[in-house]
């Protein structure tokens, strides 16, 4: 498991070192940190700790000892002198090199997943990275036909057929073939994980389902037939069924996910069964990444209040998705 530090003037470096702690963590997984050790020390500093390193090249070199960190280094902008709480070009050329040495770790089979601390797209920008976030990193040097972003939270598994787009475009995307295709794409994921038969509870965009027509005609025009599409298909797709009830109704798991019609509509429902340990998944890539579900925090970064439970439970949950995704391979 590599767990990269995110961007190093944000809390990344902070809640690196509290999932560490964990001994949890190391008792379903083997993990190392790809990130720096200046930051790291100073954010330790900063919380009265003097943390033990082991410095590797290669994963395999951890020693995979609890109370000592297995760290690997990228060496880039090695004389940076990186601030907490401002956006710095050199934090974001570090944290995008984390991200670079995890996919190339994957890439070659090394590592069976990754746990990402948050990076800010306002540095990314100003680095010249030609990407917005993690999601598109991930699919782009993964070469990956598609990077399914999901929410897991409790017994929720949250997919989104649309996510950092206005509301207004949202609506646009929320089309028969775009469903049909998120359908599609869910139900081989989740097999991959050995669901033999997913089931997927599929979430109006309109009130009371549209109201047969009288608040919207998405949900006659686009989401059902996408629904029955899919249904021909052998998929085990339901609804639309209203949003104001489909979270609320599938917190005893009584579908294996929702697919939810756009961003908010989902996390909203996530983040507020529970903030901390909502975890954000990219399904679809050759190997298992989860984040936590919130971002660089720069108001607080450097004061040691950052918690560390969302970091801890980024990682926990990888490791199972990870675990899963091994015993359906070998059971095959």
């Amino acid at each position: 498991m590599a767990i990269t530090m995110g961007d190093p003037a944000g809390i990344g470096p902070e809640i690196v070192l509290k999932t560490m702690k964990s001994d949890m963590i190391y008792g379903v997984c083997d993990p190392f940190v790809i990130g720096s050790k200046d930051s790291l020390l100073k954010a330790a500093e900063i919380q009265g700790e003097t943390p033990k390193f082991h410095l590797i090249t290669e994963p395999e070199q951890s020693l995979g000892t609890y109370g000592v960190i297995d760290l690997m280094e990228t060496g880039v902008a090695p004389d940076a002198a990186i601030e907490f709480g401002k956006v710095q070009k050199d934090a974001a050329l570090r944290a995008y090199s984390y991200l670079e040495r995890s996919i190339e770790l994957g890439m070659q089979g090394r590592i069976d997943a990754v746990s990402t601390a948050p990076i800010n797209k306002a540095a990314l920008k100003l680095a010249g990275v030609p990407y917005i976030g993690h999601t598109e990193i991930y699919q782009e040097l993964t070469h990956s036909p598609y990077a399914l972003t999901m929410f897991n939270v409790h017994k929720l598994r949250v997919f989104f057929v649309s996510r950092h787009v206005s509301l207004r475009r949202a609506c646009d995307l929320a089309n028969r073939d775009r469903i049909l295709m998120f359908l599609k794409n869910i139900d081989h994921e989740l097999k991959q994980l050995g669901f033999e038969e997913p089931t997927i509870g599929v979430a109006a965009l309109n009130p009371h389902v549209g109201e047969g027509g009288m608040f919207g005609t998405e949900e006659i025009e686009h989401i059902r037939p996408a629904v029955e599409d899919a249904q021909k298909l052998g998929i085990r797709a339901e609804g639309p069924l209203s949003a104001d009830a489909i979270f609320a109704f599938n917190l005893d798991g009584h579908n294996d996910c929702i697919l939810s019609m756009y961003h908010d509509q989902g996390h909203i429902a996530c983040k507020t069964l529970d903030f901390q340990n909502a975890v954000t998944l990219t399904l679809g890539l050759p190997f298992m990444r989860s984040s936590v579900d919130h971002g660089t925090a720069f108001d607080i970064a450097g004061k040691g209040i950052a918690q560390g439970e969302s970091m801890i439970e980024s990682t926990r949950v990888a490791s199972v998705y990870a675990q899963m995704k091994l015993d359906h391979s070998d059971a095959e």
